[in-house]
């Protein structure tokens, strides 16, 4: 069960990495336009917290510390679909170019929020 832990842990954080690599990369093709660049700064912010706060959960010295930096994780997985969708329907960028990133962070969104449920011990 340990072995198992350890290698979710490690896949969820390199998971979370890959994530920010594309989103920099992504907001890099970003029109230059004011609103597309004040919605990419909050979006580098939010996104590449995602996985901070994972490396950060997993130096935490106990369950709650590890919990609470998981819950912030998840704050910012959130935030980031908010910003992405502002600028999907907004129609800054094309559709299909940001579907990856939409679908990636609901993913780890979910998977953030399923853990912290379980170490609540609520699921």
């Amino acid at each position: 069960m340990q072995n198992q832990d350890v290698k979710f842990k490690i896949k969820l954080k390199d998971r979370a990495y890959q994530y920010s690599i594309k989103m920099i990369n992504f907001l890099d093709a970003l029109p230059k336009d004011m609103s597309s660049q004040v919605i990419a700064k909050q979006l580098l912010r939010s996104s590449t917290s995602i996985g901070a706060n994972i490396i950060e959960a997993q130096a935490g010295s106990s369950k709650k510390d590890f919990t609470n930096f998981f819950s912030h994780s998840l704050k910012s997985a959130n935030e980031s679909l908010y910003w992405l969708g502002l600028l999907k329907d907004a129609k800054k960028i094309d559709g299909s170019k940001i579907g990856y990133l939409l679908s990636e962070v609901k993913e780890l969104a979910n998977i953030l929020g399923s853990s912290i449920l379980t170490l609540k011990g609520k699921k």
